[in-house]
Order: structure tokens, then sequence, then C-alpha cells
């Protein structure tokens, strides 16, 4: 997904950044990062709660 443009909304920009987060959850547990992915996949989840509304 792009970075949100003008039109920005909040669900765009919750959407945009549950993204942007899973990626990094993603890379801090290829590393070994445990702690740090289960904290970045808590700011995932509620970044997709507020797309959601």
């Amino acid at each position: 997904m792009d970075a949100p443009t003008s039109e920005e909304t909040p669900n765009k920009a919750a959407q945009y950044i549950a993204s942007i987060v899973q990626e990094l959850a993603e890379l801090a547990r290829r590393n070994g990062l445990e702690a740090l992915s289960q904290i970045l996949e808590m700011a995932r989840l509620e970044a997709d709660q507020h797309a959601k509304r």
C-alpha cells in the first residue's frame, strides 16, 4: 500500500500504519527480536481495529 495522499482519512492512515508495522514485526521476528516483534504485532492489531471503524 502506498503512503496516504492529500485525501488522507483516519481509516486510510490506519491501514497504511498496519501494513508498515506488519513488515517491521516480520523483520524483528526474522532477526530474533521476539519482544519487539510482539509489541509491533500489538500495534498492527490496534491499527487494524481503527481501520475497520
